[in-house]
């Protein structure tokens, strides 16, 4: 206990100092400014007043001063800003939509599954949040199932190839301006790999750096995000394309085994591709500019580790499981992830708030309300990982947040499900659909993913996105907007015989 009141203190401490210093660099150019300009008056009043002063040791130390005060500035300045010029969710087509009554009967009729799963999966539904339209890919609708290799190139190749066209489009940007390209899937990676798809597919230049992440879960969206920020202020005047995507085809699961059930009832097909840039003449169409990104492992736990592991069950069914403390183990990754977000984000008397609630629980051993910070008080926009309904009601208790703040992600978890690393950026596109995104605020996405990871970014918005806009550009929510928010009772029961209407 007094290893872990250390732990936060010390990464309280060294994050508030971490944010004091991020204001030097605008002191540190008044100090100049004052040390030139005085050297300027001196120089016309006498010229000799002026040698003398530097010749002396007071001169040499003045000198030296403005000479680092300069340096630190330049370096200052050196660091490029992160601008999202904009960003494009996938729309699958209405074929794609199945009825949480034609899904169940579906499954059934595969003969996978014995009726204790099939009770199982069809009360996990009731409970999931999703709603009545949600995307199977083409493998998962036909009736055998076909869950090949084929199949699943043909449901990856069209919603990243529909992606990238659709934000091309909208942003007039020419694929020869691309200089990084990076792609998130985490459970299907063929060889050639994503980017080496994309890469033939747009005929990018030779020099593109392209960099394939697998295996990372549903919050690889963020790291992919973070790896793009470092890979600007690398790499100048450019801009990143980052594409993130789950493959549903080879990853349903045809067993009995409990945990890896859940996956086949919260999982759905989509996906989100956005474009970075490091140009500064970007800034005036940029949609938002990154301020942070926060990335928290708890990899050398075992319980953190084997949360969410893909394996194969006692006779040979390859799935995800999903076991039952996985939310104990989330709740745990997020408050180490807002322990280190908050001194970032939130005004210093609710730090110090935070601060003091921490010392008087885990020093004095009083009792005290929750410590957690208020983020509403910092950030007016939360897109939340839409991994399922339990996920969504857990984060809304322990951040503290109202039905408004919760109603992006609770919306693509019942239009769209659990998209996996993508699910982010359909949040944001409701926002914008819905007319919220003013200039001046401030976007918290959070996800969590194998391994056990929470990953955080935050945005500003450079400019106010206006609803119709938002719409005619292609949004993923243009046909729904209008009719949304809908209420999303704890339970919806599925009556199948009612509900089911045989696929043409």
């Amino acid at each position: 206990m007094d290893n872990e009141l250390g732990k936060v203190m010390r990464n309280q401490a060294k994050l508030l100092y971490r944010r004091f210093v991020g204001q030097q660099p605008h002191l540190l150019a008044v100090t100049l400014l004052l040390v030139v300009s005085s050297l300027a008056v001196m120089t016309m009043l006498s010229i000799d007043g002026v040698y003398a002063l530097l010749s002396g040791t007071h001169g040499v130390m003045a000198v030296s001063v403005a000479g680092a005060v300069a340096a630190a500035y330049v370096y200052a300045l050196s660091l490029r800003p992160v601008y999202l010029v904009d960003f494009a969710g996938y729309k699958p087509a209405p074929a794609h939509e199945l009825t949480r009554a034609r899904s169940i009967h579906h499954y059934r009729l595969t003969g996978a599954f014995n009726a204790e799963s099939m009770d199982f999966q069809k009360r996990v539904l009731e409970r999931s949040g999703l709603g009545e339209a949600t995307h199977f890919p083409a493998s998962l609708i036909r009736v055998p199932l076909d869950m090949c290799l084929r199949t699943a190139k043909e449901e990856s190749h069209t919603v990243i190839f529909g992606l990238i066209d659709d934000l091309l489009a909208k942003t007039r940007v020419r694929p020869d301006d691309i200089g990084v390209v990076i792609v998130n899937s985490s459970l299907y990676s063929p060889t050639p790999s994503f980017t080496s798809l994309v890469v033939n597919r747009y005929c990018l230049r030779d020099d593109v750096v392209t960099h394939n992440l697998s295996g990372m879960g549903c919050s690889a969206g963020v790291i992919a995000i973070d790896l793009a920020r470092h890979l600007l202020q690398v790499y100048d005047d450019t801009y990143a394309l980052v594409v993130s995507t789950e493959n549903i085809t080879l990853n349903g699961y045809l067993g009995n085994n409990r945990p890896m059930l859940v996956t086949n009832m919260l999982f759905r097909m989509g996906g989100a591709a956005v474009l970075l840039s490091n140009r500064r003449d970007q800034r005036r169409r940029a949609k938002y500019q990154l301020i942070h990104t926060v990335r928290t492992h708890h990899g050398p736990s075992d319980k953190s580790y084997a949360c969410v592991m893909q394996e194969e069950d006692e006779v040979g069914n390859l799935g995800v499981s999903l076991p039952k403390d996985l939310m104990s183990v989330a709740g745990d990754a997020l408050r180490t992830n807002i322990t280190t977000l908050g001194p970032l984000v939130l005004p210093l008397r609710e730090q110090l708030r935070f601060l003091g609630a921490v010392v008087l629980k885990r020093v004095f051993r009083t009792t005290v309300m929750s410590c957690l910070p208020d983020f509403t008080l910092a950030l007016e926009h939360f897109c939340i990982h839409a991994g399922g309904r339990g996920v969504l009601d857990e984060l809304q208790k322990s951040l503290k947040l109202g039905e408004c703040h919760m109603e992006p992600s609770r919306m693509t978890l019942c239009r769209f499900g659990n998209t996996s690393s993508s699910s982010l950026w359909y949040e944001l596109a409701y926002c914008e659909a819905k007319g919220r995104i003013k200039r001046g605020d401030r976007v918290w996405q959070i996800a969590f993913g194998s391994g056990f990871k929470c990953n955080s970014a935050v945005w500003k918005a450079l400019r106010t996105v206006e609803r119709a806009a938002a719409v005619e550009e292609g949004s993923p929510w243009a046909q729904d907007i209008d009719v949304l928010p809908v209420h999303v009772p704890k339970v919806m029961p599925i009556n199948e015989d009612a509900s089911y209407v045989p696929a043409v």
